[in-house]
């Protein structure tokens, strides 16, 4: 393993606040200006400089065209192109290159491709095919970003350095015997003896125990079942092999510009990292949105808002790529009809987005992603529709510098945990078809829908501002965790449970004792057994006297001092609790046992909502979404109308606000047409 981890990194001078470095709204993308002949640069200024464009992202799949041969530095393409951008205006985020060693590399340093778990490297000719712990790539990329931090510490186009690219997003694992011996090496600093690894896994079952760090291999190429606490530990190890790359460059990067903030950009449930660990070094968080049109209104996207909004405790982030009509990698690329681009992306900032950018400024004429959309088209025409409606928002955002470090002040929060994430979907459970992410999304979409302002935090994170909390499917936690969940309840907080939830610690031992293990006593209830249903299977169960239905699964519960909300009235769990409610201390802890139908969760978390006095900014008919921002003397009211027709808003009375897009005063009532939006401003 590298020298420079994240155990042993250095404590630099403390970068710009992003505030102060982007004194305005983000605007932007991608910029790959070594795909096209030097005049084109000087129209694309141009035309950034009419779409409002005061960002870009340049260099980062350029590693090819940087360093042409090893230790040959060709810089002088991109001297000119910070010039020109800083001559009309736009300042660029200086991209490391790293996400794609050049041809001369890989076949010269036969430890950089990858391999896959059949044991086969993988081929030069895409992208990201680089071994995580291969010694070469790691001296590779140390020499590119140093050299890069030092011609260009003091450009003045220079606002953030763009480390890498999507880590992990085609290649999250690697099975090289570099990545073996770096394994090794992880388990030895993590368990320090073979006993306490024998311990943690468990391996006493099926005559799996080892007598030497050696004797281990990957978890991969196995006869049947894997040992889960293995799987678990490769799961952290490549989060972990990952982030070190990315710390590697931070460390340089911080080290020779110190003012300079450094980001990488996130992606949409993306399983195999740990953001809640990465976003601690970034100094902004960053992710990729492309909600698919065929989807509707995008609810997951907007989770994914919140969750990135809370990765860094409601620090706003940037969107550091979306699409303005097209992607090219889905089945059916399905194209944003005209006005969503727009819309989505003020959902975005609405959720505390303080920048909106795209892949990519121009659409390639070559390469893997040339059908993928962008805010110039094939076409070079300005009148193009995709241009017209990127220069409008672009110039729009200019109204709204002010709502920049704005934040989302929620109420209500939702815990999710990428280690839970991995453990949840490791085989050999009940019911292998849980899905982690689509119980979250579940739970969440009632909020969505509600308006209710909700963050996505880690079970460990102070809970005190929160006056309702939802724990869904929290399979893995520690006791220490469920502690906390204990005191936060006791102390007057309201959290609500999902089936699954406190079932096995850490290393996926089981928690003895009866389910929900530590959260046993908070819940009030006691669980012998589940019943996990098949793909057809459906329950029902009543609550004052209206029935609902459920999938998935049922809990057989117990009440140990709880009182039944909900029954199932059929079968032989007729009578059985499906819901249940505790008090516990000052406060109440919900659980429930199945997977119940859409209908009942929205007015479930709805009724919880009211008890606890979370309520939204604004009551607005269904399909128009309402957020707000809270700056130091104003607030930020978003109105989004999704629907195909024009709605009625009704503002709070006695308040005047300032429609930031318009410049006029309003009051009382609003026509809001479809596929519109209203950004209103007024006092605190």
């Amino acid at each position: 393993m590298d020298t420079t981890t994240k155990l042993q990194k250095v404590c630099f001078q403390m970068p710009k606040p992003i505030k102060d470095v982007l004194p305005y709204i983000a605007y932007g993308g991608d910029y790959n200006p070594e795909q096209w002949e030097e005049e084109t640069w000087y129209r694309d200024a141009e035309l950034m400089q009419k779409a409002g464009v005061n960002l870009v992202s340049v260099a980062i799949f350029s590693w090819a065209v940087l360093e042409v041969e090893e230790d040959v530095f060709q810089f002088e393409w991109l001297d000119k192109i910070l010039d020109i951008l800083h001559e009309h205006g736009v300042g660029v985020c200086l991209a490391t290159a790293t996400a794609s060693p050049p041809a001369w590399m890989t076949k010269k340093y036969d430890d950089i491709p990858a391999v896959d778990e059949k044991g086969i490297p993988y081929s030069f000719g895409s992208r990201q095919h680089y071994s995580p712990s291969s010694p070469s790539y790691r001296k590779g990329i140390k020499k590119i970003v140093k050299a890069l931090a030092e011609r260009y510490k003091e450009h003045p186009a220079l606002k953030m350095w763009h480390i890498n690219n999507e880590y992990g997003c085609h290649l999250s694992e690697c099975y090289s015997s570099y990545s073996l011996e770096a394994f090794h090496h992880w388990l030895q600093e993590k368990y320090k003896t073979i006993e306490a690894l024998n311990k943690s896994w468990g391996t006493n079952f099926w005559s799996q125990r080892y007598n030497d760090w050696a004797e281990i291999d990957f978890p991969v190429n196995q006869a049947t079942f894997y040992n889960p606490g293995q799987k678990l530990d490769y799961k952290r190890f490549m989060n972990d092999q990952i982030f070190d790359l990315y710390l590697i460059e931070k460390n340089i990067l911080r080290d020779i510009t110190p003012e300079v903030p450094v980001f990488t950009n996130f992606m949409y449930q993306f399983k195999p990292l740990d953001y809640f660990q990465w976003a601690k070094e970034l100094d902004v968080v960053t992710w990729d949105s492309y909600p698919d049109p065929r989807e509707g209104i995008p609810y997951r996207h907007a989770f994914h808002h919140d969750l990135m909004r809370s990765l860094r405790q409601g620090q706003p982030f940037l969107i550091m790529e979306q699409v303005t009509s097209h992607v090219n990698w889905r089945d059916i690329n399905l194209t944003k009809p005209p006005g969503t681009m727009r819309l989505w992306s003020y959902g975005g900032v609405a959720r505390g987005a303080d920048g909106v950018m795209f892949f990519q400024w121009r659409q390639g004429r070559a390469g893997a992603e040339k059908f993928h959309g962008a805010m110039i088209p094939h076409s070079d025409n300005e009148k193009s529709r995709t241009f017209q409606e990127t220069a409008k928002l672009g110039n729009e955002l200019k109204l709204l510098d002010s709502v920049r470090d704005a934040r989302v002040k929620a109420k209500a929060a939702i815990l999710m945990d990428w280690e839970n994430w991995w453990a949840v979907e490791l085989e050999g459970k009940p019911h292998n078809g849980l899905s982690y992410m689509e119980t979250l999304e579940a739970y969440y979409k009632p909020f969505f829908d509600l308006n209710i302002a909700v963050d996505i935090v880690h079970p460990a994170a102070d809970l005190s501002e929160y006056s309702f909390v939802v724990a869904p499917m929290l399979y893995a936690l520690t006791s220490a965790e469920a502690e906390k969940l204990e005191n936060y309840t006791a102390e007057g907080g309201t959290i609500l449970f999902s089936f699954f939830s406190g079932i096995a610690d850490k290393h996926e031992h089981i928690h003895l004792g009866g389910y929900p293990g530590p959260l046993r006593k908070l819940s009030g209830i006691y669980i012998d057994e589940f019943v996990p249903q098949s793909e057809e299977g459906r329950l029902t169960f009543v609550k004052k006297g209206r029935q609902f239905s459920s999938s998935i699964w049922a809990d057989v519960i117990y009440p140990e001092g709880a009182e039944t909300v909900a029954a199932y009235e059929t079968g032989w769990l007729a009578g059985i609790p499906a819901v249940t409610k505790n008090r516990f201390g000052k406060g109440t802890a919900y659980y429930i046992g199945t997977a119940p139908e859409e209908r009942f969760l929205k007015e479930f978390i709805k009724e919880i909502s009211e008890e606890n006095h979370v309520i939204p900014a604004l009551k607005v008919e269904d399909g128009v979404e309402v957020s707000e921002r809270e700056g130091e003397e104003e607030k930020y009211l978003f109105v989004i109308n999704h629907n195909e027709y024009e709605v009625n808003v009704k503002l709070a009375e006695g308040t005047t606000y300032y429609n930031m897009l318009s410049k006029q005063n309003i009051s009382g009532k609003e026509a809001l047409p479809a596929k519109e939006v209203l950004i209103l401003s007024y006092s605190k």
